[in-house]
């Protein structure tokens, strides 16, 4: 299933709060101030007085809609552009500048850019569901690193910004997990690979010696020696193709859609690619699913304008 552009629930803000609502709360309504959910409890209220879509808490005796609590509360953009926007993010493979979202959605770049963050914030998981969730038993996780930034070519009277680190850990036909880290040593890599990667499984890595003694703590570690134009090996088990296939997107979305991401900003950049990975076509995911998907995270993520300035500034 796709969706069309021209869906209600894209250009109608009560058709596309009733969406939402059937997504953030698919079990039932719930308060999002106290967390009460016992729909005795729960009132919506429906006078003149009141906006569609506002509820009323028995309990804490508190007012809520959908979008309290989540990157949409108290935003003065209509709910049928929040989800138009996290549709075409969702369904972009390497993703969609913010220019180009401020001219399909009629808001202003600054809007676009901060709405991109937003729904970003939403694609990132709640939480490491699962740390160490990685493979297991019979499984490969391949673990590998790039680097993000300027090339000293395309700058005639500058230095070029430092790259930026990213190290990412793919499952074979399953999640990846990326890092945004200040430098790749065994001791910055020590934490992510044993946090999240299950000991049972293979580990698959290039020549790198920074990972010769991290290997050793899981049931395998396969390792191809790149410099040496080697690629696979034992009967093509021994592979980093997988990740490198994922940075080969990644990188074409930051260097042909992006152009620039900072370095305050990188992580979020990362979980959108990680995110789209993970909800990928190939695991069954279409776009509208995928979009829908994104829409359940965006609870317990408020993100104001402001903040998203200092960690820009930081």
């Amino acid at each position: 299933m796709t969706y069309k552009l021209d869906n209600p629930i894209f250009t109608n803000a009560d058709k596309a709060r009733e969406h939402l609502e059937a997504q953030r709360w698919a079990d039932g309504v719930y308060c999002p101030h106290c967390g009460n959910s016992d729909k005795g409890r729960i009132a919506k209220m429906e006078g003149k007085a009141h906006r569609p879509g506002l509820y009323n808490c028995r309990e804490c005796r508190k007012q809520f809609s959908v979008t309290v609590g989540t990157v949409f509360e108290r935003s003065k953009i209509a709910l049928n552009k929040w989800l138009l926007a996290t549709y075409l993010l969702a369904s972009s493979k390497k993703g969609m500048s913010a220019h180009q979202l401020h001219r399909m959605l009629g808001v202003t770049y600054k809007t676009a850019w901060f709405m991109a963050h937003r729904i970003r914030e939403a694609m990132k998981p709640v939480t490491d569901d699962a740390k160490g969730g990685l493979g297991g038993v019979g499984k490969a996780v391949e673990a590998d690193e790039t680097y993000v930034g300027g090339k000293a070519k395309n700058r005639a009277f500058r230095a070029p910004a430092k790259k930026e680190a990213v190290v990412s850990l793919v499952e074979r036909e399953g999640r990846v997990r990326s890092f945004h880290v200040a430098n790749v040593t065994a001791k910055t890599l020590k934490p992510i690979l044993y946090t999240q990667i299950d000991r049972a499984s293979a580990l698959m890595t290039d020549e790198a010696l920074v990972y010769e003694n991290l290997g050793k703590q899981f049931a395998l570690h396969g390792t191809v020696n790149h410099s040496a134009d080697e690629y696979a090996r034992l009967g093509g088990y021994f592979h980093t193709n997988t990740v490198e296939n994922y940075f080969s997107i990644l990188k074409r979305g930051i260097i042909g859609t992006y152009h620039h991401v900072s370095e305050a900003h990188l992580k979020r950049y990362l979980a959108e690619f990680d995110f789209r990975h993970n909800e990928r076509a190939a695991l069954g995911i279409d776009d509208a699913e995928r979009a829908n998907r994104a829409l359940k995270g965006i609870g317990g993520k408020r993100l104001t304008y402001r903040r998203t300035n200092e960690s820009a500034n930081a």
